[in-house]
């Protein structure tokens, strides 16, 4: 089973709590500044920010998008791809 993403400073969603913090006190916003425009609880975002790895994916893309941050993902090659991927057939030409 995969680890949850880790980082020098532990896991996603620490890093990301914190890049979500960061990002607010950037704009002078307060957490219940973010809350009101975003449409989510103030405890929401403190749970954001204190790096609750529980937290909705919807609401979090909403605090996300006030703050002008986006969520991205991209494809990476996973343990399940390699051990299921079926064997190449690779073509010699004779010669």
């Amino acid at each position: 089973m995969n680890q949850p993403s880790t980082t020098a400073n532990g896991t996603f969603s620490s890093t990301l709590g914190s890049e979500v913090r960061s990002r607010r006190i950037s704009l002078g916003l307060n957490q219940l500044d973010v809350a009101d425009l975003a449409g989510v609880s103030e405890r929401f975002i403190r749970f954001v920010e204190q790096g609750k790895p529980t937290i909705q994916l919807e609401p979090l893309l909403a605090v996300l998008g006030t703050l002008g941050l986006e969520l991205t993902v991209r494809h990476a090659q996973s343990p399940a791809e390699t051990q299921h991927a079926e064997p190449q057939a690779y073509n010699h030409p004779l010669p």
